[in-house]
């Protein structure tokens, strides 16, 4: 199983479609996105190259491969407002394993290192990142490679007719 990482500079047209592809999955989006309800989960989003570029301007991003097959997407940015602690200097990372071919393969694991290292470089020594209560399998590999549990903004996401918490972890590099 051959992965591999490229940093987005120009977003092509292949990944803008597998972006919309991943952003409309009805399985993916209450994995990726807070949703307020049902609707939110069920509405159809629209990325354009014009928003992936504005994105590039906040977000370091990179897409994730499994041989040359596109099968996901990362990303972070430094000092979001949506931080729980504020703690300047902090990487904000985001990851979707949009191909299901690729879930459970070891490539979230694979994929997070890379990102840290990514971050590390760039003298970034705290990492933050949020995770939805009900994705224990998530949960669980962020554990696994040492991040802790720093508090919880509750009632934050629907899924499966309820609200769920947001889970926020750190990591120090």
């Amino acid at each position: 199983m051959k992965i591999s990482f490229k940093k987005i500079g120009v977003p092509t047209d292949k990944l803008i479609a597998s972006l919309n592809k991943w952003e409309n999955d009805p399985k993916l989006v209450p994995l990726i996105h807070p949703c307020r309800n049902q609707d939110d989960i069920e509405s159809y989003v629209l990325i354009t190259k014009e928003e992936i570029k504005k994105r590039l301007t906040k977000y370091q991003m990179y897409e994730i491969y499994l041989g040359d097959i596109l099968i996901g997407e990362m990303n972070y940015t430094v000092d979001p407002m949506h931080l729980y602690k504020k703690e300047r200097g902090t990487a904000w990372i985001a990851i979707t394993i949009g191909e299901e071919i690729a879930r459970g393969r070891g490539v979230g694991s694979i994929s997070l290192k890379y990102l840290e290292e990514e971050i590390k470089k760039q003298g970034l020594k705290r990492i933050e990142l949020g995770v939805f209560e009900f994705n224990k399998n998530a949960h669980k590999l962020y554990q696994k490679l040492g991040y802790q549990e720093i508090g919880k903004n509750k009632q934050f996401t629907f899924y499966q007719d309820k609200m769920w918490d947001d889970i926020r972890m750190e990591k120090y590099t």
